[in-house]
């Protein structure tokens, strides 16, 4: 062996996923992605991501646990938590006491919120006051096309779905900014200050009713549209949860349609590969179970975030349904048996921002889906940080199942960092490890995902369930 053959035995390479992917594989990928588009533009909000993950599941048999007494290898049932979350189990023909592998993401965005009193009027036109939702870049949010999506209650109580600005006939709305004529002082500022939240009010209307009675004319007209439309009142607005997300559509991206932009991918890219691989699992012999939350992008808290009960009382649910009891010891046994991929996104380095990544160790797009060992920021703080015989583990797991992936971390050790689910998993005590797709423009209105990234995220879900 010559010393450049060694030197290439001994030295670890990253390779780019495109350049080992057979065409069949490419086929897949596009095909899987062509169907991921979809269901990004159906599902632009937590809400209605449940909706399609839930449609996808029960017309693949999976069952609603409640209407079943007792569990079987081969039963495939789900969990639906007030309309937000929804867990999801493949029962395994090992033993349950043997532990369950477990695939979880997120399926909140950063967006803007709607206030509980978000209309009024000035200067002869209609804005809603909106509270942004998760870490955003304020600037990026202005001058784009806009969405209403959400949930209301009438004054009766009748629930209302909106959905307003998605339809090539729909109007959108939008956020209005300072023209560079008069924006001296603004771009004097810094980034972070240039656009206040609370100048991220949405401008909905500007045609004055024809009255003489009111002094509000144009909000006047907002609310008869609304009433007539949705009968709704301005009360109504005080209980409700109403979304603001950009209008456009998910789209290849690039001459060559590499790439996928589109909102929301953070973390639906995960979610939906989650699904898929769930779905696409074979007799796994560990039970399966994939879990989709809320909240994620806001700390995880809440009765719907990976903080609640909801996880932990579903698993009991699950081993009494299946052993006829769940004790203490049996749930212990159980989850200390179990593992975990905190099915998240991963940071890519941006050509144009290379300064902020440390390149040996960050992620690239169209190299892989992306493992990463520990998040947090600087002292890996808020991390899980997972050990070195389950990273080896998953790593023989991908590498056995022809899974390209690589390894990376979130920015240089002190420009910033971020965190995800898996701390919340592993304080279960479940080994777990991150474990998903490189983004460009995370956060950002319209992110950007390679093809080949997807596909591998998808193909190392599935090897996960079917080979731990």
């Amino acid at each position: 062996m010559t010393d450049k053959e060694l030197f290439n035995e001994l030295t670890y390479k990253r390779k780019n996923a495109y350049e080992c992917m057979t065409d069949n594989e490419k086929q897949e990928m596009h095909e899987l992605c062509d169907e991921y588009r979809v269901f990004l533009d159906e599902g632009k909000t937590e809400r209605e991501c449940l909706d399609k993950a839930l449609l996808m599941a029960q017309s693949r048999g999976f069952k609603d646990i409640n209407s079943i007494d007792s569990l079987k290898t081969g039963d495939k049932v789900y969990k639906v938590n007030r309309n937000k979350n929804i867990l999801l189990a493949v029962i395994g023909s090992d033993d349950i006491s043997k532990g369950f592998n477990l695939v979880g993401a997120h399926i909140d965005s950063p967006r803007l919120d709607l206030k509980q009193n978000p209309l009024y009027e000035s200067n002869d036109m209609a804005l809603l006051k909106t509270h942004y939702y998760g870490g955003i870049k304020k600037y990026q949010w202005t001058t784009i096309p806009l969405a209403i999506h959400g949930v209301i209650f009438t004054k009766n109580g009748e629930k209302v779905t909106l959905n307003i600005g998605e339809k090539e006939s729909d109007p959108v709305f939008c956020i209005t900014d300072l023209l560079p004529h008069l924006a001296k002082d603004q771009m004097a500022k810094k980034m972070t200050d240039g656009i206040e939240g609370e100048n991220l009010n949405v401008l909905i209307g500007g045609m004055p009713a024809d009255t003489k009675e009111v002094k509000e004319k144009v909000k006047f007209t907002i609310l008869k549209l609304l009433n007539e439309r949705y009968g709704i009142t301005e009360r109504d607005f005080l209980s409700a949860e109403i979304e603001i997300v950009p209008a456009f559509k998910a789209r290849n991206v690039g001459l060559d349609e590499s790439f996928i932009g589109a909102y929301g991918q953070d973390d639906r890219v995960c979610a939906y590969t989650t699904l898929k691989g769930i779905f696409d699992a074979k007799n796994p012999k560990k039970t399966a179970m994939a879990i989709l939350v809320d909240k994620e992008e806001i700390g995880s808290a809440g009765n719907t975030g990976m903080l609640s009960a909801f996880f932990e009382m579903t698993v009991a649910e699950i081993i009494e349904k299946l052993t006829g009891k769940c004790g203490i010891t049996d749930y212990n046994t159980v989850i200390a048996n179990s593992a975990c991929l905190s099915s998240d996104v991963g940071a890519a380095v941006d050509p144009n921002y290379e300064s902020v990544s440390e390149k040996m160790n960050a992620a690239f797009a169209g190299y892989g889906m992306v493992l990463v060992k520990y998040t947090g920021a600087r002292g890996k703080s808020g991390s899980s940080d997972a050990n070195a015989e389950f990273v080896y583990e998953i790593g023989k797991i991908l590498d056995d199942n022809g899974v390209i992936w690589q390894t990376g971390e979130l920015g240089k050790v002190d420009q910033g960092g971020g965190g995800t689910i898996a701390q919340y998993v592993a304080n279960l005590n479940i080994d777990v490890i991150d474990c998903g797709v490189p983004v460009l423009s995370m956060h950002a209105p319209f992110e950007v995902t390679a093809k080949s990234d997807i596909y591998m995220a998808y193909r190392s879900y599935l090897a996960f369930y079917e080979n731990r």
